[in-house]
């Protein structure tokens, strides 16, 4: 459960900074969550760690994941139609599916797929699922 809930912080994070600006600097004590914040003796817990890794990874990675999202889109779409949801979800995700290879392709996909169906539009789970999907299998080629 606290990696799921590592998954959504990220998620959060990555979204409050992509479409608020928010500096990550400020995001990351996560002392936005919940009523009354985070308090400092849980901000150490698994899922405050696991969700500053993600991002943090996310971000420094963020040129090569945007470049492996644009190179799965359609034909006709452009990457400045992605939704800012999906795109964070995806960010999040292909930062994983990349750079953490322990943990399996489909728990990631799953994981982003839920989110997608908790957090998108009504029909982002599908894109989502279809992106990393395809991301996962060039990935397979290359190896």
């Amino acid at each position: 459960m606290s990696r799921r809930k590592g998954r959504v912080l990220a998620f959060q994070t990555l979204y409050a900074h992509d479409v608020g600006g928010a500096p990550v600097e400020d995001l990351l004590p996560f002392l936005w969550v919940g009523k009354d914040g985070v308090k400092a003796e849980h901000a150490e817990r698994e899922e405050y760690v696991f969700a500053r890794l993600l991002v943090a990874g996310a971000l420094e990675h963020c040129a090569e994941i945007d470049a492996a999202i644009d190179a799965h889109l359609a034909a006709n779409w452009n990457f400045d139609r992605v939704n800012k949801v999906s795109l964070a979800i995806l960010r999040m995700s292909v930062y994983s599916l990349l750079y953490q290879k322990e943990i399996p392709a489909s728990v990631t996909i799953d994981e982003a797929v839920r989110i997608a169906k908790e957090y998108g539009d009504d029909d982002s789970f599908k894109f989502i699922n279809a992106m990393l999907d395809s991301i996962r299998k060039a990935m397979l080629h290359e190896t």
